[in-house]
């Protein structure tokens, strides 16, 4: 079975075995997880290393940091190194960075696990995205890329369940001991299966390889554009999922973790709509789809608003925001992926740069503004950074256009 996927895999202009996406998108999931599970744990990281809720972000923000520091430093390797080797290394090394986390007896050694922890998961995700996009012929792209993306979205959602059931049984250190057991097994499926594949673009120093990512985002304006609305719209995600856990587990709710985190889980169909979201960019649509996804991203705090004074609001403002954020995303990495395909891993680097500073400056804001004004000026804050990314796409929307048009 290894032998047959890896054998159609690396076959010119044949499709992606359904297995071998399959384990793409698990992989994928798995491993972006372990960037998340925080979230839905700030309370009792904040209580146990007396960190106030004002500053409990910084947690997140760490993971981030580290995700920034992935993209820039690890993600462009995938362009000059073997890929499945790359991968196998950056998952040892995160089984590792895992363990560091459950460990921690101070905020320091914590934060430093988390940073650690958001290098390795981002790294690991974004390879693997890459790793896939190149696999693919160019007439399923898009599709194959929104199926994996789809794959990150459980793994996101699964995250917040996982780390409130899991601590809620062991407390937070088990989170992340169990999940350093759920990767070492994932290590192994990955060495039987994943197909060989070698560098994909002439050879180049180091430093001239991530410098030449600073290029790209220089001379691509299908990059710069999507790679803007992919700040805001992650910083849109970050402002609501980093405070959610805040009035949920006080009166009058008092969830549970577990509780807590499944409600992501509401979001499911945001999985569903990533695959669709990509097949509709394969046929040029990606615009439109854009467009109507960034109306709904702002609409979706209406609902949102009374998460307070009832459940059935925010389950509907959930649903809206996931399935916006996702068709975004997976139509933001299509159009990226069709521009240079002669540098998948970069042009997905210098986007997820985007990505990583706009899910830590989301979480900062959210945070503070929740200590300070409360639910409210939670929403309030995401509504307007939403209707900032709708007037940004409509203002760009010529360029774009005559972009393509050059193309």
């Amino acid at each position: 079975m290894p032998f047959d996927i890896t054998l159609t895999a690396t076959l010119p202009g044949a499709r992606l075995p359904r297995a071998l996406v399959a384990l793409f998108a698990c992989a994928c999931g798995l491993s972006v997880a372990n960037v998340y599970y925080a979230q839905p744990l700030l309370d009792a990281l904040a209580a146990e290393f007396a960190i106030g809720p004002g500053a409990a972000g910084a947690i997140v923000t760490a993971t981030q940091l580290g995700s920034a520091m992935a993209l820039l430093l690890l993600v462009p390797l995938g362009d000059q190194l073997n890929r499945r080797r790359l991968i196998l290394m950056q998952t040892i090394a995160l089984i590792s960075s895992l363990l560091w986390v459950s460990l921690a007896q101070d905020t320091v050694t914590l934060l430093i696990g988390m940073l650690i922890v958001g290098l390795l998961g981002t790294a690991m995700t974004q390879g693997l995205i890459a790793y896939a996009a190149t696999c693919a012929s160019s007439e399923e792209r898009g599709q194959v890329v929104g199926t994996v993306q789809g794959g990150v979205f459980m793994g996101l959602l699964l995250a917040r369940l996982f780390a409130g059931f899991i601590s809620d049984l062991a407390g937070w250190r088990g989170v992340y001991l169990t999940s350093a057991l759920m990767m070492a097994v994932l290590a192994v499926m990955l060495w039987r299966v994943l197909p060989d594949q070698r560098p994909s673009a002439r050879p180049l120093p180091y430093p001239q390889l991530i410098l030449s990512m600073f290029s790209l985002l220089r001379e691509e304006p299908v990059l710069q554009v999507r790679g803007l609305l992919a700040l805001l719209m992650f910083a849109v995600f970050s402002i609501f999922w980093s405070a959610l856990v805040f009035p949920l587990s006080t009166p009058p709710y008092a969830l549970s973790h577990t509780a807590i985190g499944t409600f992501g889980l509401v979001g499911v169909v945001g999985a569903l709509a990533a695959a669709r979201a990509g097949r509709w960019a394969d046929r040029g649509l990606g615009q439109w789809v854009t467009g109507l996804a960034l109306l709904l991203l702002a609409l979706s705090w209406l609902p949102l608003w009374f998460t307070l004074h009832s459940m059935a609001w925010l389950v509907l403002g959930i649903i809206a925001l996931d399935l916006a954020g996702q068709a975004i995303h997976v139509t933001n990495q299509s159009m990226i992926l069709h521009a240079r395909p002669d540098a998948q891993s970069r042009v997905i680097g210098g986007y997820m740069l985007f990505y990583a500073a706009g899910s830590g400056l989301g979480a900062v804001a959210s945070t503070a503004t929740y200590a300070a004004f409360g639910w409210s000026g939670v929403c309030l804050l995401g509504m307007g950074v939403s209707l900032i990314a709708l007037l940004f796409w409509a203002a760009t929307l010529r360029y774009q256009t005559q972009c393509n048009q050059l193309r």
